[in-house]
């Protein structure tokens, strides 16, 4: 029995019409995941809002216990939360730290882009040991291939000004050995 017979008339399977079938349900597909990132996206930031007020919130509440915990007579209690929520609190009040939070970001912003790039490259040199570790054999490499090449071009110069100081000093040695008993005229014709 063929394959053709069993399908409808003018519907025969082709390579072509399954690969597009194929690609009509996977963009279905792919259109619900879309969706469905979105919709996690959109959660997502929704309780990150929640969780950034509930967590101001809770702050300000720390503040009124600690308001109310220094009044006479009443009974310091140190749970967990409220543990939890002291150091934050604490770091709020801190003037110099927020002080300095704020003098960082201004200088941060009064910096030119490459400033802000050397910048950011130091901190993740530094952040990292690996990438720490590479920089420094880096460096090291680099120094040493500049030493290499400037010793390299010192040693040259100084053989070739030798051999020129060689050369002159032996070319004068055999025109006054040699050529001594030649009148001027013929030692001056020599020169030019």
């Amino acid at each position: 029995m063929s394959s053709s017979g069993t399908l409808p008339e003018g519907q025969v399977d082709s390579p072509l019409s399954i690969i597009s079938s194929q690609r009509e349900r996977f963009r279905t597909r792919n259109q619900e995941l879309e969706a469905e990132s979105r919709m996690a996206q959109h959660t997502i930031q929704a309780l990150q809002s929640e969780l950034d007020s509930l967590r101001a919130d809770n702050i300000k509440l720390f503040e009124k216990i600690k308001f109310l915990q220094s009044y006479p007579g009443r009974g310091i209690g140190s749970d967990d939360t409220e543990l939890r929520y002291s150091s934050q609190y604490e770091e709020r009040l801190d003037p110099f730290s927020s002080f300095s939070k704020r003098e960082r970001q201004r200088k941060y912003l009064g910096l030119s882009p490459w400033d802000k790039a050397t910048l950011g490259m130091g901190r993740l040199i530094l952040s990292n040991k690996m990438a720490r570790t590479i920089s420094f054999f880096y460096t090291l490499f680099l120094h040493c291939l500049v030493f290499l090449v400037l010793y390299k071009l010192a040693w040259s110069e100084s053989v070739e000004r030798d051999c020129a100081a060689t050369c002159a000093k032996k070319f004068a040695d055999h025109l006054h050995k040699f050529h001594e008993s030649d009148n001027g005229a013929a030692a001056g014709d020599l020169w030019q």
